[in-house]
C-alpha cells in the first residue's frame, strides 16, 4: 500500500505542485485517476475560494465551487459537485490507473464522504494514492491514513520521484 501527502506552506502551493505532478506523469504516459485544480481558472472571489477541477485523465472540468453572493465568507464548496466528481472518477479511469491523484483532502473527506471511498478503492487496487492536505485537515487526515501515509517535502523533484518508484515498486 503506497499512499503519500504533500503539505505546502504557501497558498495554493500544493494545487500547483498536484497539478504539475498530473502533468508529469501524463507526459510520461502514466495513465492517471482522480482530479487536479485546473490551474488556469482565476477565482472571481477575493479570498480565492472558487475552484474548477479537471477529472483525471481526460475528463470533464467542474466547478466545484458556488456563488454564495456579495460579502459571503462561508465555505463555498458545492458538495453535489463533489459528488459528481467522485462518481466521474469511479466510474471512469480508476481501474485504469497507475496513479491515483487528490487535490485536496478538504471538508467533505473529513467529514467521511468525498473521495474517502475512492481513496480505498485506489489502495485496494495497489494504485499509489497522492493527496494534497492543508494544516486544516491534517489530523483526520492522519487519522484515515492511520500512520500509512509519507509526508513528502513541497519539492517538485522529490514528488516526481516518489511517484514514480511507487508506479515502479
Amino acid at each position: 500500500m503506497k499512499i503519500a501527502y504533500i503539505s505546502a506552506a504557501a497558498r495554493g502551493e500544493t494545487d500547483r505542485l498536484m497539478s504539475e505532478t498530473a502533468a508529469f506523469l501524463a507526459a510520461r504516459q502514466v495513465r492517471c485517476a482522480g482530479i487536479v485544480k485546473e490551474e488556469g481558472y482565476s477565482s472571481a472571489f477575493a479570498n480565492g475560494c472558487d475552484m474548477k477541477v479537471q477529472v483525471l485523465p481526460d475528463g470533464p472540468v467542474i466547478k466545484i465551487t458556488q456563488d454564495l453572493g456579495e460579502g459571503s465568507d462561508a465555505c463555498r464548496l458545492n458538495p453535489a459537485a463533489i459528488a459528481e466528481a467522485v462518481a466521474n472518477v469511479e466510474n471512469g479511469a480508476l481501474a485504469d490507473a497507475r496513479m491515483f491523484l487528490l487535490n485536496k483532502f478538504g471538508p467533505e473527506e473529513v467529514e467521511g464522504r468525498g473521495f474517502r471511498g475512492v481513496i480505498g478503492k485506489a489502495l485496494e487496487l495497489e494504485i499509489p494514492v497522492l493527496v494534497g492536505v492543508s494544516n486544516a485537515s491534517r489530523k483526520e487526515f492522519e487519522a484515515f491514513a492511520d500512520g500509512l501515509a509519507e509526508a513528502l517535502p513541497a519539492d517538485s523533484d522529490a514528488i516526481r520521484d516518489w511517484c514514480l518508484t511507487a508506479i515502479d515498486g
